[in-house]
């Protein structure tokens, strides 16, 4: 058997809730825009339009509660998401047969380089110099289905500080899990190990090194995420 003409890197792997299992990720997709106040406060219509989707690195996913502000970058902002993690996936699921694909649900930042993010929309260019940059997706353990369920609403909270920024519900997400899930797998084969995060709520705004970001959704604990 030929051999690796270098070590291949570790798998990116996050913790299980409960258990010292791990979950290997494959892929990380991102909704843009799925609550209607973010919408509005990134200057767009917040009307029921197609979904759209990015993609994150699966080693920009972090969960050891550090964040190190990133250089080429004065404005970075928080936004607060619930990320899906798929046991089993496939082309052109139903959306009354996705949610069998969920392994489990966890929270997770979408840390966002705000300004590169902007210039590249100006030119029309992708956006991964503002989003998929290292460690931008500080998150923590997956809360297995059999334990939560697959939660329909839910306060979700950021504070920066002690100030609260974010204050929204899952149950304002535009796209329903089951509808994001059905979606992607018409232009994507998903897979076991794919992670999905599900849009943000209004109040999205800068961090600076030295602050303490504190996000809480109902049923899903604490997740504590200092900027370095």
């Amino acid at each position: 058997m030929p051999g690796f003409v270098f070590a291949p890197p570790e798998p990116v792997t996050l913790p299980i809730k409960g258990t010292d299992a791990r979950f290997p990720v494959r892929r990380v997709y991102c909704v843009g825009r799925n609550y209607a106040a973010h919408a509005v406060e990134m200057g767009h219509d917040p009307d029921r339009e197609p979904p759209f989707f990015f993609q994150k690195n699966p080693d920009n996913l972090d969960p050891s509660g550090r964040f190190p502000y990133p250089s080429r970058s004065s404005e970075v902002h928080h936004e607060a998401e619930v990320y899906v993690a798929l046991h089993s996936g496939g082309s052109d699921i139903a959306v009354e047969e996705a949610l069998g694909h969920v392994y489990g649900y966890g929270l997770a930042l979408d840390m966002t380089r705000r300004d590169l993010q902007g210039q590249m929309k100006k030119m029309g260019r992708p956006w991964e110099i503002g989003k998929a940059f290292e460690r931008s997706a500080p998150c923590g353990p997956i809360h297995p289905v059999a334990e939560v369920g697959h939660p329909e609403a839910g306060r979700l909270r950021l504070k920066v500080n002690g100030e609260i920024r974010q204050d929204g519900d899952l149950g304002q997400m535009i796209w329903k899990v089951p509808e994001m899930i059905a979606y992607l797998s018409a232009y994507f084969e998903l897979a076991a190990g794919d992670v999905i995060l599900t849009g943000t709520p209004a109040g999205v705004g800068p961090v600076r090194r030295g602050d303490v970001m504190e996000m809480e959704v109902d049923g899903f604990g604490q997740l504590t995420v200092r900027v370095d």
